[in-house]
């Protein structure tokens, strides 16, 4: 399996207050991040796979609902975020 416990605590120490600390914006847009870069290698193989491109469409628009929430509560968390995943926006 790609995502262990050890690489989700890793996600969320890097990303979030704690490693412990899963429900805050950045982790989870980290995690999300993670998973779609990890998605759409496995899609660039499998071409065909339409189950997996539907999950990866889903993850793409979780990350950008936490994005804009996020955008609008506190843009300096924001935008250190944008930066540190190095995402377009």
């Amino acid at each position: 399996m790609y995502l262990t416990k050890e690489k989700k605590e890793e996600i969320f120490a890097e990303f979030g207050a704690s490693a412990k600390d899963t429900g805050s914006a950045e982790g989870q847009i980290a995690l999300f991040s993670y998973r779609i870069d990890h998605l759409t290698g496995h899609l660039k193989q499998n071409k065909k796979d339409h189950n997996t491109e539907r999950s990866l469409i889903t993850l793409v628009g979780k990350r950008r609902k936490l994005l804009n929430y996020l955008k609008q509560t506190d843009i300096a968390r924001y935008r250190v975020i944008i930066e540190k995943l190095g995402l377009r926006k």
